[in-house]
């Protein structure tokens, strides 16, 4: 037992060492997106997004497709245009679903997405989130 965990533990440590380049703040991607540089897509499903709104501006591209994860990829590079290059970040509630949708874009070959780390909502560990700074909110 205690070897298995030691190898999931470096597993995860390895993990978020190699994300820790694509991270972003709630804040530092609002930023460029206002200033055009970068797309935001929230990855939460509707009823989710129902929950606190929809960052103003956003694309909305749930990793929860009923139609599963060739779907979500389907709809990433048509709301891109098929630029894989493209800049993006990522948002959902916490974090999570966002840092899972990263790592499956990028191995489709898409190079430059970042992860919002804190989501919406915060994480203590990675930020106040987009809710708590007071950026824009609108219904879905």
């Amino acid at each position: 037992m205690s070897a298995r965990l030691t190898t999931s533990t470096l597993f995860v440590f390895a993990s978020s060492r190699a994300m820790a380049r694509t991270i972003v703040s709630a804040s530092g991607a609002a930023k460029t997106m206002a200033d055009g540089k970068t797309t935001i897509f929230d990855v939460r499903s509707f009823r989710e997004c129902c929950q606190t709104g929809i960052a103003m501006g956003l694309a909305t591209v749930t990793i929860q497709d009923t139609d599963g994860k060739k779907a979500f990829i389907y709809e990433m590079i048509k709301i891109a245009g098929g630029n894989k290059l493209k800049p993006a970040a990522l948002i959902c509630a916490a974090g999570v679903q966002s840092a899972r949708a990263l790592k499956i874009l990028a191995a489709k070959g898409f190079t430059n997405i970042q992860n919002i780390s804190e989501g919406m909502l915060c994480r203590t560990d990675a930020g106040p989130g987009w809710l708590k700074p007071s950026l824009h909110v609108s219904s879905p």
